[in-house]
């Protein structure tokens, strides 16, 4: 009976008493009536003979509301979504949004079973009708796809139309399930198992450090469980048009398999070293790796919310200097005994840089003096040997620097370095003692520490099992040579009023940032007996001696 009107139930037969003519002309005037009616449905539906709407048989309004909600829901479960869509009064709109339903749903599967009906005030023969719907959703289409029913009830209003037999569903967005709306859909989205608790290497909860960096780790660590740990779950949710998920919008399908607790790397012995530490200072970071492993040991903040530890991006001053050192002695151009003066200025390119206090160093001054003392104007006049790249694919050959790292946090990758490339002239100069456009975090830089200490770079990781970059091992000559100039920067260098004691190697920096009143203070150490190695920053401080120095030496003191 769709789109068809049946004969009224009180059609009368014809009579006998008419002339044959007028019979004639009433059966011509039916044909024509009915060849109009064939053209008019023509062109109303684009050559469909189907017209919109559903006669129902029902003897009250609440039989033809259920019999056409049903209509609508067995073409709905069948996929004829054309014709689901055309008991509806808004045939267009209806037809896209089922579609929608289909496609971010990834349907398999649909029953729907008209419940109860009630009258709708309001004028009219109108009726609300609740029905509930089984869905077999998924998150993606093919095989490998999470897949769940999604069972909810939904209504309708169902209206005759006035002086027809025709009934219509009034069409509306939340038709298809509660909530939705024009600019909405439905979607089924894989939810990953999350992590109730991070914890060190003893079991304690890293957020009970109240530290800035653990906390936000803890957090992003929280979201989802690493790869092969824990089994995801399935939701359907409502999404905007840009498919962002609507809050609160979620419905669980399948619930996901939850890790109760999660180790990181973090040792509570360096971490609460580090953490007394860094008080000695405001603005102060450090960052603690195991050379032999990567592992992050320690990360501790008092930089108010900042986690300047991981997150910092500002020049390392003179600590650069261990990277361009690495670089000039691999490829050849000095070692450690070559005579290399220190100019108290210099001048590139227009620009001229001076050395902290105009100092100055002759020029049979061995490199590991220069080093030791930090004298700017040694590093800066080997720009030329540097060029080409040289110093940032050092940093990257060796160190491992200069690309993304994932510590173990999944799906999350970070650059904690950046040499540019293309350096040259003046800006390579400043780069060489690591001003310029260089910039680092104190996790980058304790690695750059590690490296030294073993040799061989060990990305730096904060959970157990995730997969390290590698780099080229330093030359052993390299090695040793490096050793002994971060030796002379504790024995007789810069760093020899901190009081480091035997065993430590070491490197202070002191970076000028614009717009600060002081400088950025930076040290780095390792020390191979204790397999460790630390990076210290405290920003707009002074002297990577007076400020980062004294607070790495709190750390191993106490370690």
């Amino acid at each position: 009976m769709i789109g068809q009107v049946p004969p009224s139930r009180h059609a009368r037969r014809g009579g006998g008493g008419g002339k044959r003519r007028n019979i004639i002309i009433a059966a011509i005037a039916v044909v024509v009536v009915a060849i109009a009616a064939v053209v008019v449905v023509v062109v109303r539906s684009g050559g469909n003979a189907n017209t919109t709407g559903f006669v129902p048989s029902g003897s009250s309004p609440e039989q033809d509301a259920q019999q056409t909600t049903t209509a609508f829901l067995q073409a709905w479960q069948t996929g004829d979504l054309n014709q689901a869509a055309r008991y509806t009064d808004q045939p267009g709109v209806a037809q896209a949004a089922l579609v929608n339903y289909r496609k971010y749903l990834h349907l398999s599967k649909l029953t729907g079973t008209a419940q109860s009906a009630t009258p709708v005030s309001g004028g009219g023969t109108r009726e609300s009708v609740t029905f509930g719907v089984n869905a077999t959703v998924a998150d993606a289409d093919g095989t490998g796809a999470l897949h769940g029913t999604w069972s909810y009830h939904s209504k309708l209003t169902a209206y005759a139309k006035p002086n027809s037999n025709l009934w219509y569903i009034a069409w509306a967005p939340d038709v298809l399930a509660p909530n939705l709306t024009k600019s909405t859909h439905l979607a089924a989205v894989k939810v990953a198992p999350q992590v109730a608790q991070v914890s060190d290497t003893s079991g304690k909860d890293i957020t009970t450090y109240q530290d800035a960096g653990l906390t936000k780790l803890a957090s992003l660590l929280g979201q989802q469980a690493p790869p092969g740990r824990g089994t995801p779950g399935l939701n359907v949710e409502i999404q905007s048009a840009a498919g962002k998920a609507v809050e609160n919008s979620q419905a669980a399908i399948i619930a996901p398999n939850n890790i109760p607790n999660l180790t990181t790397t973090i040792d509570p012995t360096a971490e609460a070293a580090a953490q007394a530490a860094v008080t000695m200072h405001k603005g102060s970071s450090i960052v603690v790796i195991q050379p032999s492993t990567g592992k992050i040991l320690a990360i501790a903040n008092n930089a108010g919310f900042n986690n300047f530890a991981l997150t910092a991006k500002v020049a390392p001053g003179s600590t650069m200097k261990i990277i361009t050192s690495a670089a000039l002695i691999s490829s050849g151009v000095l070692t450690a005994s070559s005579a290399v003066a220190c100019p108290s200025a210099y001048t590139v390119q227009g620009i001229t840089y001076h050395n902290d206090n105009n100092e100055t160093l002759p020029a049979g001054t061995p490199f590991v003096t220069d080093f030791a003392q930090s004298c700017n104007n040694a590093f800066s006049v080997q720009w030329p040997h540097l060029s080409g790249g040289g110093l940032a694919r050092a940093a990257k050959k060796y160190f491992g620097l200069n690309q993304p790292w994932n510590i173990g946090i999944p799906g999350v990758s970070g650059s904690y370095f950046n040499a540019p490339a293309s350096a040259s002239g003046s800006e390579l100069a400043q780069e060489a003692f690591g001003e310029g456009q260089l910039t680092a975090s104190p996790l980058a830089m304790a690695s750059v520490a590690a490296t030294v200490s073993t040799g061989t770079f060990k990305q730096p990781i904060l959970l157990p099992g995730t997969k390290q970059l590698t780099a080229t091992p330093l030359p052993a000559s390299t090695v040793d040579q490096l050793k002994q100039m971060m030796q002379a920067v504790v024995t007789s260098g810069t760093a020899a009023g901190v009081g480091f004691g035997p065993g430590v190697y070491a490197k202070t920096g002191t970076a000028d940032i614009q717009g600060q009143e002081q400088p950025n203070s930076w040290l780095v150490a390792f020390k191979p007996d204790k397999d460790v190695a630390v990076a210290c920053l405290v920003v707009n401080a002074g002297y990577g001696a007076q400020f980062a120095g004294p607070e790495a030496k709190a750390f191993l003191d106490r370690y």
